[in-house]
């Protein structure tokens, strides 16, 4: 299980997840996909994406990855996770076959989701990618249209160590004359994309060349306004979207794509539907851990972004946030490169180096030292729970305690 171990989970092929589902006669074939990748954003945007359809009344499938608490939430349905005893009897009806060909962990649960929601009798999916796209086992499907919401620096082990390699792998979930939408222009790899979309002569649409945010402010009931223009004109003024964070804004735009180019191509969707869809994204899906508020008094939040990327958009919010002091719940992963990470990260902060109870959880001893020798300050709690119970203790009300640096350190509080 690579959320666990790491590296050692990772298939690099295909092969397994051809055969799996042929065996399961193609489950995904039985209702309409929408194929979501890249670096950061995926998440939200699926999620995003599903609050959407479902609120114009389709009965919509999720699947993403990580779980935070429970396995069960990367399948749902209609906001609803799979339920248990599906998992179980999947597992069991499919036995020889699991231990037959060895699929990962990872190769199991797409191809459940695959299979629940062709029981489910659902109208439309949205898969989210798993790593890099090109060998991610859910790209097996054929989708309606595919998505890729921005290149950074993440899984450079597995994907390339350059921008331009990791858009490769990526751009792997561009099919033949399915249009395909990048949600952000980066110069050094948008040619990447417009080359691999012209051999697959299909239609490739930038959602930031489509839609503007001209400002955004947050609501005393913990949503953000956001005014969406199109060719310098008020599309969408005052859309309320309950996901905190300004980097949130990124993917609206890639949503508010989507959702135009499905509108083109005879999908129902209205736009009290995306007004709905994007102010009850919680309620709707379930989705944790994105600028998630645990707490006033002091001021609690807890973010999974865990890059380079994901923390410069962190980190940009931190400084617009009123605080007296600010206490850090911070602990990694061992097969991240944080060395980067740790220069660019508050200084004033007081650190509390914490490690999840997972394999792959850096030593917090080791993090304290990697960090002091970047100039931090800070004391090891190793317990996750105890480290944001100390930062507590150790804040007055007008203080501000972040949780984050890996998503298993965020799913053991919220």
């Amino acid at each position: 299980m690579y959320q666990r171990v790491g590296k050692s989970a990772y298939k690099a092929d295909l092969k397994t997840s051809i055969v799996f589902d042929n065996y399961l006669n193609n489950p995904h074939k039985h209702y309409k996909t929408i194929h979501i990748a890249g670096t950061n954003g995926k998440g939200s945007t699926s999620h995003m994406l599903a609050s959407v359809l479902q609120d114009a009344g389709y009965k919509v499938g999720l699947y993403t990855s990580p779980h935070l608490r429970n396995f069960t939430e990367r399948i749902k349905v209609n906001g609803k996770e799979v339920n248990q005893n599906f998992v179980v009897s999947f597992v069991e009806d499919n036995r020889n076959f699991i231990e037959k060909e060895k699929p990962s962990f990872f190769e199991m649960t797409v191809f459940m989701a695959f299979q629940y929601f062709k029981e489910q009798q659902i109208d439309i999916a949205v898969v989210e990618v798993g790593m890099g796209g090109r060998l991610d086992s859910t790209n097996v499907i054929t989708p309606i249209l595919s998505v890729i919401t921005n290149i950074s620096f993440d899984h450079t082990t597995f994907l390339g160590n350059t921008l331009p390699k990791i858009a490769i792998e990526k751009a792997g979930i561009i099919k033949k004359n399915i249009p395909i939408i990048i949600g952000e222009t980066q110069d050094e790899i948008e040619f990447t994309f417009i080359d691999i979309a012209q051999q697959k002569n299909t239609n490739i649409i930038f959602a930031d060349k489509l839609f503007s945010i001209d400002y955004g402010l947050l609501t005393k009931n913990n949503k953000q306004i956001v005014n969406v223009k199109a060719n310098n004109k008020l599309i969408f003024e005052n859309l309320e979207v309950d996901l905190l964070g300004q980097y949130q804004q990124k993917n609206i735009i890639t949503v508010l794509a989507i959702i135009n180019e499905l509108q083109h191509n005879g999908t129902s969707i209205e736009t009290e539907n995306i007004y709905n869809g994007l102010a009850n994204i919680v309620k709707n899906t379930g989705l944790k851990g994105r600028w998630q508020i645990l707490g006033n008094n002091p001021l609690i939040i807890a973010d999974t972004g865990h890059n380079e990327a994901g923390w410069k958009y962190i980190l940009e919010q931190i400084k617009q946030t009123a605080y007296k002091k600010l206490h850090f719940v911070f602990g990694v992963v061992d097969d991240k490169n944080i060395d980067n990470i740790l220069t660019k990260l508050p200084k004033q902060a007081f650190y509390y180096f914490t490690q999840a109870k997972i394999p792959r959880a850096l030593d917090c001893n080791i993090l304290a030292e990697k960090a002091i020798n970047a100039g931090l300050q800070g004391e090891v709690v190793p317990d996750v729970n105890n480290a944001l119970k100390r930062a507590k203790q150790n804040a007055d009300k007008f203080d501000f305690v972040f949780v984050g640096g890996s998503t298993f350190v965020v799913a053991e509080v919220v």
